[in-house]
């Protein structure tokens, strides 16, 4: 009797958390937390200024009501939720055990849960329906979530092989290489160029892959809302 109630309970959340990321709403807090995280928080944390931590929970409850909302598999929807939860749970124990080990394992999470967030602001971005501005905004997530992913990459480079990269002023604590990290991935993402140079082998293919992915992805992308505009006049 329990499994025939629950049923309708997760079929009535999925249609909510359908009509939710139809409209502007979910890809428009998911859009504002990353440029508030980007170019605010990040930027400002090699200053001590804290409120990362708020923004990661916001991003996380929106991404798990996403992936629970999105059409995919239930084995699909449960990896995503379960990878999300150990990220948060490794992040966390990282900042209270500030341990080597425990800070490379949540830099190589943390990268794999940015990509799968790439993956579903896609799957939402991509769904049926017209042209809207809530597709833009998916477009310029999807953009600022790569450029994220990238640094966190780059951490793990940088903690595992010391040296990797070059900084004018050595990073003193975790906060700091994560501040100079993203801003060197958004500078080669965006090709602007930076004072942070790669000096390893592995870094300087990242770097190099990094920028051929900003500049193919935004073309792709472009081309792919056009396709789409184009087939949805079609129809009508």
């Amino acid at each position: 009797m329990s499994n025939i109630t629950a049923l309708p309970r997760i079929a009535l959340f999925r249609i909510k958390g359908g009509e939710f990321w139809s409209g502007d709403l979910g890809l428009t807090l998911i859009s504002v937390s990353l440029c508030v995280l980007v170019f605010v928080i990040t930027p400002m944390r090699e200053a001590g200024v804290s409120g990362r931590i708020a923004v990661d929970l916001l991003m996380m409850v929106l991404m798990v009501f996403a992936a629970i909302a999105v059409r995919q598999t239930r084995f699909d929807t449960i990896l995503v939720i379960v990878l999300i939860l150990v990220t948060a749970a490794l992040l966390g124990a990282s900042r209270a055990y500030p341990t080597p080990l425990l800070q490379q394992l949540g830099s190589i999470f943390s990268t794999l849960t940015l990509l799968l967030y790439v993956r579903i602001v896609l799957l939402v971005m991509f769904r049926g329906g017209p042209i809207t501005w809530s597709r833009i905004q998916g477009g310029v997530s999807a953009y600022l979530l790569i450029g994220m992913a990238w640094a966190s990459a780059f951490q793990v480079i940088e903690q595992s092989r010391p040296g990797s990269f070059h900084f004018v002023t050595s990073p003193r604590d975790l906060d700091q290489l994560i501040s100079k990290l993203t801003y060197f991935s958004f500078c080669t993402l965006t090709t602007v160029g930076g004072e942070v140079i790669p000096i390893s082998p592995i870094a300087r293919s990242l770097s190099v892959a990094e920028a051929v992915v900003g500049q193919l992805f935004p073309a792709i992308l472009i081309g792919a809302l056009v396709a789409m505009a184009m087939q949805s006049r079609a129809k009508f």
